[in-house]
């Protein structure tokens, strides 16, 4: 019976540690360097990752912001739906930067972590020239990379913000146009996401083989000695990933239940209890969807007309704790690098996560892309997602349950705005 891929990724964590630790000791594999073969390996599935980047964020939010304006259009219930999934989605990016900004998990007693995590002195010091002596001025072309001058030309540079903006466009758009015109595009690039997401899953595949990889690569350079150290900043990391996700569950969301819908933030937890526990164990927004929509509809009493129309857009482009979790874990990896990211960094950072967070198939794993993304836009090299990669996957669970209960706050608050009567109390306590 074949393991579920988390378990083949813990397997793979287990034994990279003592391969790491075995090739750091000078050892040899069939005549070649244990740590050359780890970077290969490693190397080798970032590059898988990254070639998915262009093609699966362009279909999925082309999908996903066509699909609003198909047959409904972009009404007053669409309108409703995407400010509150983007007011959320900010409101998380904000949690997890204060909390990264007031933990700095990337620091091991003051000092940038680079040297206890084998990172090397001359990339970190190339990271560092990327981004020092930017000021107020940089604002300016944030913006500007919102409308590239050259689309195919942003592609292939990795220009993500300017493709996220396209995207949304063409989409936006896409649901304008008459038909059969309309319906040939839609389905084209909802071909074009169904291929997309099949090599995410092949490229998944590969995930624990790359973890092994990239894990045991750092295990190598830091060697027995540096062991206790990288725990720490990874306990620091996954103190901040935690924090800032229990925050903005147990406080932004039910504030934003409480006042914008009018519910107690109780009854929709117990609602939605089934749903939650479901997302925690699989990983995965759109695997829990269906049971998602049960429990808003039966549970907490969605009409179908709203929960159908809300929930399976907010598994597609709403993506709360994957957000934060993006801003915490490229400010930590930052952090360790040395790079002092400031004011105008971070709102580069808070912007580029944002769009990211629209693009982000609802699948495990796929933040890594998403993160992949916020490196690259930030200077900062792709081999420091090696350094979260040890608690990736448990992290994955808390912050696909944020995921599903920003979605299912979404449809109560959006029914109860549509003058729906929704979590009444004879029906709080089913779920």
């Amino acid at each position: 019976m074949r393991l579920k891929l988390h378990w083949q990724i813990f397997i793979g964590l287990a034994l990279a540690v003592p391969a790491g630790l075995w090739g750091g000791a000078g050892h040899t594999l069939l005549g070649l360097s244990p740590p050359a073969i780890f970077d290969f390996f490693g190397t080798l599935f970032l590059n898988g990752l990254k070639m998915i980047i262009v093609p699966l964020v362009v279909a999925s939010i082309i999908t996903g912001i066509a699909g609003i304006g198909n047959g409904r259009g972009l009404g007053r219930l669409g309108a409703r739906t995407v400010i509150y999934y983007m007011t959320t989605s900010l409101l998380a990016i904000l949690v997890g930067l204060l909390m990264v900004n007031l933990i700095d998990p990337g620091l091991i007693d003051g000092e940038p972590a680079r040297r206890q995590l084998g990172l090397d002195p001359a990339a970190a010091a190339q990271v560092q020239s990327r981004v020092e002596g930017r000021g107020a001025g940089d604002l300016a072309s944030i913006f500007l990379g919102l409308v590239p001058p050259n689309i195919v030309a942003a592609a292939a540079d990795g220009q993500m913000l300017g493709l996220i903006f396209f995207s949304l466009l063409f989409g936006y758009f896409t649901a304008r146009i008459r038909e059969p015109l309309a319906g040939t595009q839609l389905r084209f690039w909802q071909g074009m996401f169904e291929v997309m997401m099949r090599i995410t899953d092949l490229v998944m595949r590969f995930a624990p083989y790359g973890v092994f990889a990239l894990v045991a690569g750092v295990v190598a350079d830091i060697g027995a000695s540096g062991l206790p150290q990288l725990l720490q900043s990874l306990g620091g990391f996954v103190l901040a990933v935690v924090l800032a996700l229990a925050v903005h569950a147990f406080v932004t969301l039910p504030l934003l239940l409480r006042l914008a819908g009018g519910v107690d933030p109780r009854r929709h937890f117990r609602a939605v209890s089934p749903a939650l526990l479901t997302a925690f164990s699989t990983a995965s927004s759109s695997a829990t969807l269906p049971l998602t929509m049960e429990c808003v509809e039966k549970n907490a009493g969605v009409s179908n007309r709203v929960s159908s129309f809300v929930l399976p857009l907010g598994a597609t482009i709403n993506m709360d704790g994957t957000a934060l979790y993006e801003c915490v874990a490229a400010m930590f990896i930052a952090q360790a690098y040395g790079v002092e990211l400031g004011a105008v960094q971070q709102f580069s950072l808070v912007l580029v996560a944002l769009l990211t967070s629209v693009g982000v198939a609802a699948v495990p794993a796929a933040s890594l892309v998403a993160i992949a993304i916020i490196l690259a836009s930030m200077g900062l090299p792709a081999e420091g997602i090696g350094l979260i990669l040890a608690v990736d996957r448990i992290l994955d669970m808390f912050r696909t349950s944020v995921n599903v209960l920003s979605d299912s706050a979404g449809a109560v608050v959006i029914a109860g705005m549509e003058g729906e009567e929704v979590l009444r109390p004879a029906e709080a306590g089913d779920g």
